[in-house]
């Protein structure tokens, strides 16, 4: 009840403030897993996306913004569960696989933080293994005008208007060797991004294709 209450807050608020709009949500599969994976530009955007979904969504968010008084409770209400960036967080990559497993939604951000310069970041391939491990489709997900809404370096959220654009689901095939595998990674991860790149504008998508191993 409380996360539906919130929800309809939430959507009036950034219907009217954020002029908010989106574009392929009937791309997102209605039940069953599946891997949301946006660009990062704010830390609403858990809150954007999940607006017009029907299905709550589970994401990983930055342990400290889970331990602030009132975004650490929305956050949660949400479905954020926290993860600790400065290591490998293994609670937080079991929370990951018990999710998708049991046939829920998650938001991964492939980035790993939020751009403090606008720009994509190169992704991390952890999403794509995850993706293999559980045979959960990817849907790559573009937010447009986030970071000028409220970036690292807003105190409090602009008027800006923020479009969310899903893309069409990605289901991926098992590499044919064990020997490709890391390769495999990288070519997906890299396909994810430039799928995630297409739809932004030209100051905030970098031309070459970097990928973190």
């Amino acid at each position: 009840m409380l996360f539906h209450i919130t929800r309809l807050i939430s959507w009036v608020i950034c219907r009217f403030y954020f002029r908010i709009s989106f574009c392929g949500v009937g791309s997102v599969p209605r039940e069953g897993p599946v891997i949301l994976a946006p660009n990062h530009v704010s830390f609403l955007d858990p809150i954007w996306i999940s607006l017009p979904l029907g299905r709550p969504m589970r994401y990983m968010t930055w342990d400290r913004f889970v331990r602030m008084p009132v975004l650490g409770r929305l956050i949660r209400i949400y479905g954020g569960f926290p993860v600790r960036l400065e290591s490998g967080d293994r609670a937080a990559l079991r929370e990951s696989l018990r999710q998708l497993r049991a046939g829920g939604p998650l938001v991964i951000f492939p980035e790993g933080g939020r751009t403090r310069t606008g720009e994509l970041m190169p992704f991390k391939p952890g999403f794509i293994r995850l993706a293999l491990d559980t045979h959960a489709p990817i849907v790559p997900v573009t937010i447009i005008g986030g970071y000028e809404a409220l970036s690292p370096h807003h105190r409090f959220p602009r008027p800006h208007k923020v479009t969310i654009i899903y893309h069409p689901p990605i289901t991926l095939k098992q590499p044919d060797s064990a020997d490709d595998f890391k390769d495999y990674l990288q070519q997906q991860c890299a396909r994810v991004r430039r799928i995630v790149a297409a739809r932004l504008p030209a100051k905030a998508s970098i031309s070459q294709v970097q990928v973190e191993p």
